[in-house]
């Protein structure tokens, strides 16, 4: 008995020794290296892990389309810490990772160093070879990276992810992921506005605009005039977020709300809405069309080099007569022709939830020798410059019936009145102007709908020489159901092969809007046809 009790202890206590011994290999004589090693994958965490919202669109259903998410893609990584020999190590490992031997062995020959990245996004090969190898301090995880869905899908308006001389962390560098940058590194979702159905079908018509008349870019952007909420926006040429680097840096530039342009008769209405709104004229106003006005040594002709003789306003706007656009804007007076369009919004930011708006200019108009040449060529939209989410928001306020609305993106935020612009009873008789102007040139009309539009055709400033070039700039903005309009959408195509704006946005805004119709499945405001 007594000798059963003595192996027995003997047996425990040589047990409990050899785990004390392992313990003390753990804790004392290995404790460098699985402290190290723990470090390497801490530091791995901490450096590499991007916890970061997402980014949504909508649907007319209410329905989140993802746009930006983050996806996990492996990693091979090194402590050389625990690399004993580097030059082996670098021979063996440089014609998996890429690198020349003799590089990867400087980066891997660093005593101090727990971490280093070889390979960003490895390849299942290199995964699997560096399992084959199982070389002491090299590792594989997976690090999470921005991933946009849609590819160049809305490029301008979710922006990217990445670093650059500013920011060593990954953090948004353009368009929304910028803009909310706080918000997405903290791990909040944003939802916006866009409908990602009318996305896709505003950036194929631009597409098809740009290829058919070789055009060098464009934008299209359809807004909701009640609230000012952006349904979609478009720009060509575009870029793929997912690979931002192939592209170049001016594809980062979102000419919706950073590219200011002379806009061109498509402005006519609006000088109009600000003579019939201040009682200086009335759509039934007439005067005598001669073909052209001379102001200040400079003569102003009609586009197509008529003369209508005596005409109504509402015909300058059908006709787009320039000379008349001037009458009214004479009749109107500088200054508060001048006002109204400061209340239109013009000169000044819309505050659209985008970063990096440009304000447009006004400043031909501001000079304190501004002439009246300049308030006339400004009532047909030369020498005062706009952006396109500028011009869209204005028409809106035309739609809506005299409400100017701050344009936005956010899916959460609230509709914002700036101000009333113009009287309900001004902008009907504007959006009747307009509707009559579509009537007149076909073009733009569709069965069964009453439909308000205007074009322009702008030429575009040589800024070397002065005065214009001969590239155009073609514009078409429009709304309907014009007794109570759903949308607006503005089509603007830079440098088309096509000097008739009436070939190229025209038809295009047509066949856009009969899809926004139908999406929505608006019912028609003009049964007597």
């Amino acid at each position: 008995m007594a000798f059963r009790f003595f192996a027995l202890t003997l047996i425990f206590g040589l047990s409990y020794g050899l785990l004390g011994l392992k313990l003390y290999d753990l804790q004392v004589k290995d404790g460098n290296y699985y402290f190290e090693r723990a470090q390497a994958r801490n530091e791995f965490q901490a450096e590499l892990e991007l916890r970061r919202g997402q980014i949504f669109f909508t649907d007319r259903n209410g329905s989140a389309a993802r746009v930006a998410l983050n996806r996990d893609y492996p990693v091979i990584f090194a402590s050389p810490k625990e690399i004993g020999n580097s030059y082996l190590a670098a021979k063996v490992l440089a014609p998996i990772v890429g690198w020349e031997e003799e590089d990867l062995q400087e980066v891997l020959d660093n005593p101090e160093s727990s971490f280093r990245l070889l390979v960003d996004r490895a390849s299942p090969e290199q995964i699997s070879a560096i399992r084959d190898i199982a070389l002491e301090g090299v590792y594989f995880n997976k690090k999470q990276y921005r991933f946009y869905s849609y590819g160049k899908l809305a490029s301008h308006l979710t922006g990217f992810v990445g670093v650059n001389t500013e920011n060593d962390e990954p953090a948004g560098l353009y368009g929304i992921e910028k803009l909310r940058n706080g918000d997405l590194a903290e791990g909040d979702d944003v939802h916006l506005t866009i409908d990602i159905t009318l996305q896709s079908q505003a950036e194929q018509t631009l597409r098809e605009l740009v290829s058919r008349f070789k055009a060098s870019g464009g934008t299209v952007i359809i807004q909701e005039p009640a609230t000012g909420k952006v349904l979609a926006l478009a720009n060509a040429p575009d870029f793929d977020p997912n690979a931002y680097s192939e592209f170049p840096i001016g594809s980062f530039l979102n000419p919706a709300v950073q590219y200011i342009y002379e806009p061109g008769s498509v402005f006519k209405p609006l000088t109009m809405a600000a003579g019939i709104d201040s009682g200086a004229i009335t759509p039934e106003t007439t005067y005598v069309d001669k073909g052209s006005v001379t102001l200040n040594g400079k003569t102003i002709r009609n586009w197509d080099k008529k003369a209508y003789g005596e005409i109504t306003m509402s015909k300058v706007i059908e006709k787009s007569v320039n000379t008349g656009a001037v009458f009214a804007e004479q009749e109107t007076g500088h200054q508060i022709f001048y006002e109204y369009l400061k209340k239109f919004g013009f000169g000044e930011r819309t505050d659209v939830d985008l970063p990096d708006e440009a304000g447009g200019s006004l400043r031909n108009l501001e000079r304190k020798d501004a002439r009246a040449i300049d308030f006339a060529t400004a009532s047909f939209g030369q020498g005062t410059a706009v952006t396109p989410v500028q011009l869209i928001n204005a028409f809106s306020a035309i739609a809506n019936g005299g409400l100017l609305m701050r344009p936005y993106t956010d899916g959460e935020a609230e509709p914002y009145v700036v101000r009333r612009v113009v009287s309900k009873e001004t902008a009907r008789q504007v959006t009747t102007m307009m509707e009559r102007a579509v009537e007149k040139a076909v073009v733009a009309a569709i069965p069964q709908y009453r439909v308000a539009g205007k074009t322009g055709t702008a030429q575009i400033p040589d800024f070397e020489k002065g005065g214009y070039t001969e590239e155009l700039i073609h514009t078409f903005v429009g709304f309907a159901p014009a007794s109570n309009s759903r949308f607006v959408i503005l089509l603007k195509l830079d440098k088309p092969e096509s000097s008739l704006a009436g070939l190229t946005v025209v038809p295009a805004f047509r066949e856009l809007a009969e899809y926004v119709l139908n999406y929505y499945n608006i019912p028609p405001d003009k049964l007597s046809q």
